[in-house]
C-alpha cells in the first residue's frame, strides 16, 4: 500500500514552469504504476500522464503531450510531473494516482490510491 503526497503546485503566468513532487512512501513503491490527474472547477477529472513502475513506459494526454514529463525515482519513493509552456488551461487540481492492478491506464476506476491533490493556476 502506498499513501501519495503531492507538493509543488502553485501560480504561474502562462509560458511558464512548474514541477510536482509525488511522495508515496511504502515498501513497495517500486511496483506500482504512478501517474496523475486533474480536475478544473466543474468539469470531470481527466488523465494527463502515466509512468509504468519500470518506468519502462510512459503516456500522455494529448493536450500536454510535449510540455509535460512524467519520470520516478524509486529510491526516492518520488514521482515527479515537469510541466513547461504552462497554458492558462492547464489550471486545475492536480493529483498523484497508484496501481497494481494494470487495466486502463485513462481510466480514474484504474488507480487505487490518491493524494489530495495540489493546486495550478496559470494565468495569462
Amino acid at each position: 500500500q502506498v499513501q501519495p503526497v503531492e507538493s509543488g503546485g502553485g501560480s504561474v503566468q502562462a509560458g511558464g514552469s512548474l514541477r510536482l513532487s509525488c511522495a508515496a512512501s511504502g515498501r513497495t513503491f517500486s511496483a506500482y504504476d504512478m501517474g496523475w490527474f486533474r480536475q478544473a472547477p466543474g468539469q470531470e477529472r481527466e488523465f494527463v500522464a502515466r509512468i509504468s513502475w519500470r518506468s519502462a513506459s510512459t503516456n500522455y494526454a494529448d493536450s500536454v503531450k510535449g510540455r509535460f514529463t512524467i519520470s520516478r525515482d524509486n529510491a526516492k519513493e518520488t514521482t515527479y510531473l515537469q510541466m513547461n509552456s504552462l497554458k492558462p488551461e492547464d489550471t486545475a487540481v492536480y493529483f498523484c494516482v497508484a496501481t497494481r492492478r494494470g487495466g486502463n491506464y485513462l481510466s480514474p476506476y484504474t488507480y487505487e490510491y490518491w493524494g489530495q491533490g495540489t493546486q495550478v493556476t496559470v494565468s495569462s
